[in-house]
């Protein structure tokens, strides 16, 4: 059973979430790293708009990478560099060892290296013989204990300064105190004969650079321009992708990595390297050598895999690891195989293998929100989702999430037998059963189902606008439809108002949950089935308006890359509008605005949805409730609430237990804001903070009802 698969996830999640210290100290690591972040981006001229340089940069350099290479090969070897392709990690290997045997090294000092890490090269080093010790102090805490990274830039962010402390006394001899000071002057110590005697000197490269053959790396600690300068002999394995055409291409890379990792601009060390000069002035050390392997290891399915080829756009920062929900309460340890975090889950999948990745791609709920802060635009969440479609073609889907994949036929029946569903919503024997069958949470209060849905309602209904001023296709998706159609007719009643014409087309549900679950074949269906339904109404003139962020979401920014040839998606994706965003830009253009007393001495809290960012961050809906009198703040932890979708419903660990935790700062916030009430858009964010906050939960519609 696919279930079975999960077990040794389950238990690891189970662990880290055991361990309060451990969280709380991942937590609030992920979270400085948004937070400078966001500082950062405050002063950089232009703010986020780089990442659209860095993209386009990485599209045109992934595209070109077979010239870019093969320049970089030459303009390399012609400044004495000795350049060795390697197909895989043995390859690698073996050339290590046989240079570490040309030189009858004994000590190789290595600087962090992820695709040394990815290809696992200590090992076998190391069991040839050889004393490789890594000298960036992460690194070093991470080999001492034996493990993975935990961080893609913080390694060793899980250990607390008393476990450090001890690692170091065991090593030197030395009594350590648990200090950081204490700590630094210990290791300083211990690794300044390593950085000055050892034979081979290893190093990564950040980037390699086509046009001038020369690697550049980026480091806060100096020990990589260390390892790399002193030692006879200095290899580096950069992975072919990170080759780009430009010395200016390797500018933008420089600020676009440190200011997406940590805030920095830039990191305290960037050594560029074009060859080896020869020590002092003698000419004495005519032999210093200098090796670069350009490491293939599954790029190049990578990069000819239309659904992949992103991954390749990758520059390492972590960004997508601060801001993921799941990692940032369970950690590298247990999402991640060797790469961590969300790009983990793509970058295992192609060089690991699909089956690995698939072991922990689970933890992936689909918020998004990794796409939204990457440097380089990568779109991870449909990445994710396509490995996970390729995995269940031979392990299956677990039943639960078929289950939420049909969660629209279900509330299609859980409406046309109301009264019955209903009650059995309400039965706790009955939901006991729901959850041992098929695993929805016994212990979330479901929405209940309306007895006659908007489609129905909304059939009986005259139109009450006679000369528009504007024309919408309304988009219900699930909740408006099935369990709440007063908030759909709310919806429709307001643009009415300002003067649109509505029409409510033929249409499927968003499918959005067959994407967050893999099931990617009906997504596609689903999309085209959307896309034929609706774009006739666009080409006619109506914009296409959805209340719930997710739906508007699969619309505006799914569609188009699930149907990547097909024009209508691109057409229909750019006049599709969020409820509020609209309202507003009718109420400037007809002067028509709300009574500005209707809330007043109201104060709400905001809860923007993950969806909800790329498409306007609810300012829409914020702006709108402000003009009704009401005080109303955004509170947010900088990532998700937990709920993802459908994930928050399953029963479990790796569904209901699992949102809870990640919710749980989330709620101290809004329950510390002394809001009245929480306000957001979508139904299931609405289940979350309910039962997380313990406070009144309202879509913006429904404050028209409290005054």
């Amino acid at each position: 059973m696919a279930s079975d698969r999960y077990k040794h996830l389950y238990e690891k999640i189970t662990e880290a979430l055991s361990d309060t210290k451990k969280k709380e100290l991942l937590l609030s690591c992920v979270k400085r790293g948004r937070d400078t972040r966001a500082a950062r981006l405050e002063t950089l001229p232009g703010g986020a708009a780089f990442r659209s340089d860095v993209r386009a940069a990485k599209e045109r350099c992934i595209e070109d990478l077979p010239r870019l290479k093969k320049l970089f090969i030459e303009n390399a070897r012609k400044r004495g560099v000795s350049v060795f392709e390697a197909k895989n990690g043995a390859e690698v290997i073996s050339y290590c060892l046989d240079l570490a045997r040309k030189h009858g090294a004994r000590t190789i000092g290595k600087s962090k290296s992820l695709t040394t890490e990815v290809i696992e090269l200590n090992h076998p080093l190391t069991e040839a013989g050889l004393n490789v010790v890594e000298t960036d102090l992460g690194e070093l805490i991470i080999q001492l204990v034996d493990e993975k990274p935990f961080h893609l830039v913080f390694p060793a962010v899980h250990k607390m300064a008393p476990e450090v402390a001890k690692l170091f006394s065991d090593l030197t001899g030395k009594e350590v105190a648990d200090d950081i000071p204490s700590i630094m002057k210990v290791v300083r110590e211990y690794m300044r004969p390593i950085f000055l005697n050892c034979d081979i000197g290893m190093t990564g490269a950040n980037i390699g650079i086509a046009e001038t053959g020369g690697i550049c790396i980026e480091t806060n600690e100096g020990n990589a321009r260390l390892v790399s300068s002193i030692g006879k002999c200095h290899i580096c394995v950069v992975g072919m992708e990170k080759i780009v055409e430009t010395v200016d291409d390797a500018l933008l890379m420089i600020m676009a990595h440190p200011v997406s990792a940590s805030g920095q601009l830039p990191t305290t060390y960037v050594t560029w390297m074009h060859g080896r000069s020869e020590l002092g002035e003698s000419g004495a050390d005519s032999e210093r050598e200098s090796h670069i392997i350009i490491l293939d290891n599954g790029r190049t399915e990578m990069r000819d895999d239309p659904e992949m080829r992103e991954a390749l756009y990758c520059i390492r920062c972590g960004a997508c690891m601060n801001i993921c929900p799941t990692y940032g309460v369970v950690g590298g340890h247990t999402f991640g195989h060797i790469y961590p975090g969300p790009m983990g889950i793509c970058w295992t999948a192609g060089v690991h293998g699909l089956e690995t990745a698939g072991d922990f791609a689970q933890l992936c709920v689909s918020c998004g929100l990794c796409k939204e802060i990457c440097p380089a635009k990568i779109n991870m969440p449909h990445m994710i989702a396509e490995i996970k479609h390729r995995d269940a073609k031979t392990k299956g889907h677990l039943l639960v999430n078929r289950v939420m994949m049909g969660a629209d036929k279900a509330a299609k029946l859980g409406s046309a037998t109301a009264p019955l569903a209903n009650a059995a919503l309400k039965s706790r024997p009955v939901r006991n059963i729901m959850e041992k069958l098929i695993g929805l949470s016994a212990e979330r209060k479901l929405p209940p189902f309306a007895a006659t849905t908007f489609m129905q309602h909304f059939a009986k209904r005259t139109p009450t606008v006679k000369d528009p001023i504007k024309k919408v296709a309304f988009f219900v998706d699930v909740y408006a439809n099935y369990n709440d159609p007063k908030l759909g007719l709310a919806a429709v009643a307001a643009l009415e108002e300002h003067g649109c014409e509505v029409i409510v087309p033929d249409q499927d549900v968003s499918g959005y949950p067959s994407i967050a679950y893999g099931g990617m074949d009906q997504a596609r269906k689903i999309a085209r089935s959307n896309v034929e339904k609706l774009t006739p109404w666009v080409k006619k003139g109506y914009g296409v308006v959805a209340i719930e962020p997710t739906a508007t979401y699969a619309l505006a920014v799914s569609y188009p890359t699930l149907l990547r040839d097909n024009p209508d998606a691109r057409l229909l994706a750019d006049n599709t509008h969020e409820l509020f965003e609209y309202l507003i830009a009718l109420e400037d253009e007809t002067g028509q605005k709300p009574n500005s007393a209707l809330l007043a001495g109201k104060r709400f809290g905001f809860h923007c949805a993950c969806h909800q960012r790329p498409l306007g961050s609810g300012n829409g809906a914020m702006a709108w409730v402000r003009r009704l009198g009401a005080d109303i703040e955004l509170i947010e932890t900088g990532t998700c609430c937990g709920m993802g979708g459908t994930f928050g419903l399953k029963a479990g660990i790796l569904g209901h237990e699992l949102s809870s935790a990640i919710g749980e700062p989330l709620f101290k916030l809004f329950k510390e804001s002394g809001v009245d009430a929480v306000v957001t858009e979508s139904s299931v964010c609405s289940i979350q903070l309910a039962e997380g906050t313990r406070l009144p939960v309202y879509h913006p519609l429904q404050l028209l009802d409290l005054h």
